[in-house]
């Protein structure tokens, strides 16, 4: 009888390490919204030196990603443009809760900021955060709801106010109700909000990572669009993070780390570079320093005492992005 359960035993184990052996091969990373071509070029040059391996994605607003993972979407990484989706990953156990020390940077390998996107030559003679209040010019950016591309829009714009108006939360609240008003759709991600401005031609300005306005300027033209940089906007880090959870499950957690791990290399910084975004490797950050336009970042800490605070004070049930935002 021993022999037996021994003997059926090995024959289970034989089974199933197959298939472990394939899900090993495969990753499935869920990442922000506009994140697309950048990660179609990062897959391609990862898989060049991992033989085998095959990385699908997954793209949305991160605050709809992390809620989908949640119910049941499969996705061993993530890579999302807010930290706070990250962080609801960890509360329901699906990330470590010391996530932020498991890669450089706070788990950041590039960041990028809120900037702008306008008609070819400025029709609007839009330049900073203030102009977004004018009567005459319709914003375009995502439901700040559902997509963290559009709560960094948000944030910059309330620290742009707060410099503005010396701290007057009156007058910070009417004119971020302001630039509310004149959003004539709000798409549930940041890739259908630029979808809604170049293609559909609605609204004046595109508000979103400057990494995404560079990319629209390169594909369409400068004779159709043109990058507006702002006198001052709000560091956007990009954190990534093992779904530690879901890697388990499908024995991924080595491959796992290693994808995200390149991510930090210089050929996964380049890749990066090359599509709008800011790095913190010091090489690679001098090989394109010429190409990056100097500008005044303000960081989350400073201006709002961090995203715990944040979360209590603006984006919690009856925060002031309630309050302002309203039943759109």
């Amino acid at each position: 009888m021993n022999r037996l359960l021994i003997l059926g035993t090995a024959i289970a184990a034989l089974l199933v390490q197959p298939a472990m052996a394939e899900d090993a091969k495969k990753l499935l990373n869920a990442s922000y919204d506009v994140s697309r071509e950048l990660f179609v070029a990062e897959n391609e040059a990862f898989i060049k030196t991992h033989p085998g391996v095959t990385i699908d994605q997954s793209h949305a607003g991160t605050s709809k990603q992390a809620r989908s993972i949640v119910e049941g979407l499969e996705a061993d990484v993530v890579t999302f443009n807010q930290s706070t989706d990250i962080d609801f990953l960890a509360k329901q156990g699906f990330v470590a809760k010391d996530w932020t020390k498991a890669f450089p940077n706070n788990a950041s390998p590039f960041y990028s900021f809120p900037s702008f996107l306008v008609r070819a030559g400025n029709p609007k003679n839009i330049k900073d955060w203030g102009d977004l209040a004018r009567d005459d010019v319709h914003a375009v950016f995502p439901n700040p709801k559902t997509s963290g591309n559009a709560r960094y829009t948000y944030l910059a714009a309330y620290a742009w106010a707060k410099e503005e108006y010396k701290g007057d939360e009156e007058k910070i609240e009417a004119y971020i109700k302001k630039i509310f008003d004149n959003v004539p759709v709000f798409d549930t991600g940041g890739r259908a909000a630029t979808t809604t401005f170049v293609e559909r031609g609605q609204g004046d300005v595109l508000i979103t990572f400057e990494a995404e306005t560079r990319g629209i300027e390169k594909q369409y033209g400068k004779d159709k669009v043109a990058s507006v940089i702002p006198s001052v906007s709000l560091l956007a880090e990009f954190p990534v993070a093992v779904v530690d959870k879901v890697a388990k499950k499908h024995g991924t957690e080595a491959l796992a780390k290693s994808y995200l791990d390149f991510l930090y290399t210089e050929e996964g910084q380049r890749i990066a570079a090359a599509f709008g975004h800011r790095v913190n490797n010091e090489k690679v950050a001098a090989e394109v320093k010429a190409d990056f336009p100097a500008i005044r970042l303000v960081k989350v800490d400073d201006v709002f005492g961090g995203w715990d605070k944040i979360q209590k004070d603006h984006f919690a049930s009856g925060g002031t992005l309630d309050k302002l935002y309203g039943s759109r």
